[in-house]
């Protein structure tokens, strides 16, 4: 063991190691929360001062993050965030957590790794420990990282620093697996890098630490995640769409099938894929594919799947309409949930906002109520949601399409009132009386 590895695990050992976040959102904050809690010092950077303020205020806005902790926390001087990125320097250890989403082009865009790396380099002292979480394409850290941190703080990787890469697995909502006892995987440039990197992690998290041969198997591996999500949601909606015209219960169908103990992992319709994640990694992978001549034609077609299960709820919506002689254009729909998952305050990329795009664009009048998302920006313009759901708003909808399973809804006042409800999420099944109620 060198003399720089055994310098940096006593500075584990003895907490003294000071930790640095860039990105405070939905990654980033409840891994400063645990890494303070663990009794390492933790700076937290954003470009936005709004989050910046709420942090050092002690005012939490993810939910993944118990607000009594952070007050703590940051009460304590264990947390404490900045827009000063010339901080950087205290940091022995510094997780990139920022977005990567896609461009016009459905491209990975990684401005916000650049810009991110720019200033880190820039502030960069030796024997630190970068890492980035941010979902990316397989060499992003060897290949894009690596280089604008080299160049731009005059130090070598593995020499004066050490660089790394560990997927975020961040499920918001999630009752059960938390950041704290969420596994890990560490991929790193060296072994040194690699154990001390690790290291770090394991003195902050529950969950175990698994560490692979390099940054680019821990990129493919978290896109293999998202990926075999995506392919079998397109599988699952493709079938969907096949037994609705066949006159058979798709929900019905994976309820059977998921009987069986080995071999079968259920997946389940929906209007779209919602999320930081899903939607977008599989573009990310085909995008890298084509670097090496390689189509990536299962992923592809489950993308292109997923994709247009929007409109073709839409579809489903107008044919519902028709069946009581109504046209969509001119009708009045309420829609039941814009946020990409039940009971969470999270709408990026939600389908539900395409869902209304189109409704929209057909001439239907669209109004949603959201008990997670009071308020919703699109395309630059903001939806509020209808305030209360009553039975008179219920009943003022020529259709009611379900696009979230918030638990928190009425589902049975809904089905007393509405005139038609088309529940994509299945989430009235537990409601008796289903004579106006239409499942995807």
């Amino acid at each position: 063991m060198s003399e720089r590895v055994q310098t940096i695990k006593d500075k584990i050992a003895s907490r003294d190691l000071v930790c640095g976040v860039v990105g405070l959102g939905y990654v980033g904050l409840p891994l400063a929360v645990e890494k303070a809690k663990a009794g390492f010092r933790t700076i937290g950077f954003d470009i936005q001062e709004e989050k910046v303020d709420l942090v050092n205020q002690g005012h939490n806005y993810i939910g993944d993050v118990v607000d009594s902790d952070l007050a703590g926390l940051v009460a304590s001087g264990m947390l404490r965030a900045t827009t000063d990125f010339s901080e950087i320097c205290e940091a022995d250890f510094i997780a990139i957590c920022v977005p990567t989403p896609l461009d016009a082009h459905q491209q990975p865009d990684t401005a916000f790794i650049e810009e991110s790396a720019a200033a880190v380099a820039q502030n960069l002292k030796p024997n630190t420990m970068v890492v980035l979480e941010s979902t990316t394409y397989p060499g992003t850290t060897e290949e894009l990282l690596r280089p604008i941190l080299e160049e731009g703080s005059g130090l070598a990787c593995g020499e004066d620093f050490y660089l790394g890469f560990s997927p975020e697995r961040v499920d918001p909502g999630n009752l059960i697996y938390k950041t704290k006892n969420t596994p890990k995987v560490v991929g790193a440039v060296g072994e040194e890098a690699l154990e001390c990197i690790a290291e770090v992690y394991e003195a902050v998290l529950e969950g175990g630490v698994t560490r692979v041969s390099s940054p680019a198997v821990a990129e493919m591996e978290k896109i293999l995640e998202n990926t075999y999500r995506n392919v079998n949601i397109g599988l699952i909606n493709e079938l969907a769409m096949l037994c609705n015209r066949m006159g058979i219960d798709i929900w019905e169908v994976v309820d059977a099938a998921k009987t069986k103990p080995y071999g079968f992992t259920a997946f389940y319709p929906g209007p779209g894929l919602g999320g930081h994640c899903i939607p977008l990694d599989p573009y990310y992978l085909s995008w890298k594919a084509r670097e090496y001549g390689f189509h990536t034609s299962m992923i592809e077609s489950s993308m292109m799947v997923n994709d247009r299960m929007p409109e073709y709820c839409v579809d489903r919506a107008a044919r519902i309409l028709n069946d009581s002689g109504k046209a969509l254009n001119g009708s009045d729909v309420l829609v039941l949930g814009v946020a990409y998952k039940q009971d969470i305050d999270d709408y990026r990329e939600s389908p539900a906002l395409k869902v209304i795009d189109v409704l929209r664009s057909r001439g239907a009048h669209v109004s949603y109520f959201d008990p997670w998302v009071p308020e919703y920006k699109n395309h630059g313009e903001i939806s509020k949601s209808i305030p209360e759901l009553t039975p008179e708003v219920v009943k003022a909808a020529d259709l009611v399409i379900v696009t979230a399973a918030h638990s928190n809804v009425d589902y049975p006042m809904v089905q007393k009132n509405a005139q038609a409800v088309f529940d994509t999420k299945n989430a009235m099944k537990n409601v008796a009386e289903r004579d106006n109620i239409e499942v995807l």
